[in-house]
């Protein structure tokens, strides 16, 4: 009887110890799988974090690339409109620009044109000056002569050079106008609004075109051809003022450079 109860006793103490491994080892397993999933769920929190960056980091990296590329636009843009402005330059420097009645640059060390509208003659102040109107390439081609006007050739002097007077303010033409009229001499002229002055058709009966398609009058001071009209050219006090009649658009009298 007593063997008997020692062995069920056995029994239930083996028992009770296999419950409480099994327990043990469920709980271990649970334990490692927790720690698994918490692995697991780590790796994935991180691994998302981690490609989350990368996006950022590719936005960021493409951010830079369209910022390099604006830059990059805007030294190409510059440098093109520096490119620009340098031709333009060179462009304007090559092309001398004319004023509003189309004259052209006066060459360095000449008097500029002076408006006639922005003086007035003052007839209180009085200088000197001299004159000559010429006419002797027309004894060079006499064959091109209109018939009829030989005579008013003569030796090719229609007023010799004199030291004459002119006021204050007066142009070029002013002066002739009074010389021709104080004198008698033909004059004729037409006033041309586009160059601002008066152009001289006729002296003495000896027009434009009647020796030839190139002849006509040109004037010079001081030994220039001015590439603009006498009615602006302002007076000064030993200007040598003279009047030439050509018949090759001024290359006989060395004033072709004043046609351009």
């Amino acid at each position: 009887m007593k063997k008997l109860i020692c062995i069920i006793l056995s029994l239930n103490i083996i028992f009770l110890c296999a419950s409480c491994n099994g327990l043990n080892s469920s709980e271990k397993s649970k334990n490692k799988n927790i720690g698994k999933e918490i692995s697991e769920n780590s790796y994935l929190t991180e691994s998302g974090e981690k490609s989350q960056s990368n996006q950022n980091n590719g936005k960021s990296s493409e951010s830079l690339d369209i910022g390099d590329k604006n830059k990059s636009e805007k030294i190409n843009n510059t440098g093109s409109k520096t490119s620009e402005s340098k031709k333009s330059n060179v462009t304007a420097s090559v092309i001398p620009k004319k004023d509003k009645y189309k004259t052209d640059p006066v060459p360095s060390g000449k008097p500029k044109p002076t408006e006639p509208q922005d003086v007035s003659i003052n007839e209180k102040k009085s200088y000197t000056c001299t004159l000559l109107i010429e006419c002797k390439t027309i004894l060079n081609n006499m064959d091109k002569l209109k018939k009829g006007k030989e005579g008013l050739v003569k030796n090719g002097i229609i007023f010799k050079t004199a030291t004459v007077k002119f006021y204050e303010n007066e142009s070029v033409f002013d002066l002739l106008k009074r010389v021709c009229r104080e004198n008698k001499i033909h004059m004729e002229f037409t006033n041309t609004p586009i160059y601002n002055s008066a152009y001289i058709e006729g002296i003495n009966n000896l027009y434009e075109f009647d020796c030839g398609s190139g002849s006509g009058w040109m004037y010079s001071v001081n030994g220039w051809f001015p590439n603009y009209g006498c009615s602006r050219y302002m007076l000064k006090p030993g200007d040598k003022v003279e009047w030439h009649y050509t018949c090759d658009l001024g290359k006989d009298i060395n004033g072709s450079e004043a046609l351009g």
